[in-house]
């Protein structure tokens, strides 16, 4: 009876070493993320240029100045600005008047783009040869209106702005009939011909046919046989790629300036020379 009490009390003792044993063998392998201590700012010493800056009272003021001719011009802006100046106000010169508005849109570009082509073809016309078509690119006209009334050289620059020349090419009829079938399905502008089209099922303008018209307004079959002279932009004949590459082969007639730096009156449209 003794041996049984001592070694019950043995398993006792044995079970109470294991109960405070499983704390530590719990806690074995894992870790206490130690947070650090906020940091204590240190004193600034005197004289030092960390030194938080003083608080001052800031003010402002805002007036109104007139600009007028009041104002004396700078000598120096003047000397500056003194070889563009000349040029610039050339901008500002009436060169003619318009009755009606130009709209730029649509198959052939609207009436800016027969504006634009029917001075090209007249006074190409009058440096030399008859000229029958003109033609150019719809992307390349930079205003898409310009309203009636006075009509400014400015009004050119921005519609067409950039240093184009015409040239001028000799074409077969069946060369220029497929000039006019680009034309179209681009919606350029050109100047010379009467053009029937269709909308395709794309919604597409899609070439039928297409006439000459002659100084009298009257039609003329065009045949494919004969050489006629169109005249366009060198932009259009430099191009390597797109639609108008059937122009790289031809021979260049001859090469000439843009008449808008001479403006004429030109017929038909409502604009002349003020």
């Amino acid at each position: 009876m003794r041996a049984n009490f001592a070694l019950v009390r043995m398993l006792r003792a044995l079970l109470l070493l294991i109960a405070l044993a499983i704390p530590t063998i719990a806690g074995l392998g894992q870790s206490k993320v130690i947070e650090p201590c906020p940091a204590t700012p240190s004193p600034v010493k005197a004289g030092s240029t960390n030194a938080p800056a003083s608080p001052s009272l800031i003010t402002s003021r805002a007036g109104e100045t007139l600009i007028d001719a009041t104002i004396p011009d700078d000598a120096e802006i003047e000397k500056l600005l003194g070889p563009y100046s000349g040029k610039v106000r050339a901008l500002n010169v009436v060169i003619g008047n318009l009755e009606g508005e130009l709209k730029k849109g649509g198959v052939g570009a609207g009436s800016l783009g027969d504006f634009v082509t029917d001075g090209l073809k007249t006074a190409s016309s009058k440096l030399g040869k008859p000229v029958v078509l003109a033609i150019t690119n719809a992307g390349g006209l930079r205003k898409n209106t310009i309203t009636p009334g006075e009509l400014r050289a400015s009004d050119i620059f921005e519609l067409l702005p950039f240093e184009n020349a015409l040239i001028e090419l000799d074409l077969t009829g069946a060369q220029m009939l497929k000039l006019l079938q680009v034309v179209t399905a681009g919606r350029d502008a050109q100047a010379g011909a009467r053009i029937q089209f269709r909308w395709n099922s794309e919604d597409k303008p899609e070439f039928i046919s297409a006439k000459l018209i002659d100084a009298s307004g009257r039609e003329q079959e065009i045949d494919p046989l004969a050489t006629y002279r169109v005249v366009t932009i060198d932009y259009l004949l430099k191009l390597a790629s797109g639609s108008y590459r059937m122009l790289q082969p031809k021979k260049i007639s001859n090469s000439i300036w843009s008449f808008w730096r001479r403006p004429r009156c030109i017929t038909g449209i409502t604009v002349c020379p003020a």
